[in-house]
């Protein structure tokens, strides 16, 4: 199990193109993947489990991948959100 926290730097955060953007990469790894943001976590496969984060510009979250290719799904995914790519 890998782990990586990264800050959003999308000034729209995590919705609708950039969520959809991040979900289609999830869905690329084999990994299971989680997003968590303070207590919660859920499917980074998910789009209605990402956006019920309510995951803004500045806001921590911590990516979590498990599987055979944990690693890259944890730094690809982190690598998306760093570059604040916006759908």
């Amino acid at each position: 199990m890998i782990t990586r926290t990264v800050t959003m730097k999308n000034g729209a955060g995590l919705y609708a193109g950039p969520a959809s953007l991040f979900i289609r990469k999830a869905n690329s790894y084999n990994s299971s993947i989680w997003i968590e943001k303070d207590d919660c976590r859920v499917s980074a496969k998910s789009l209605l489990g990402v956006l019920s984060l309510g995951i803004s510009m500045g806001t921590k979250i911590t990516i979590i991948a498990d599987g055979d290719d944990e690693e890259e799904a944890a730094l690809g995914l982190a690598e998306l959100i760093d570059s604040g790519a916006n759908g």
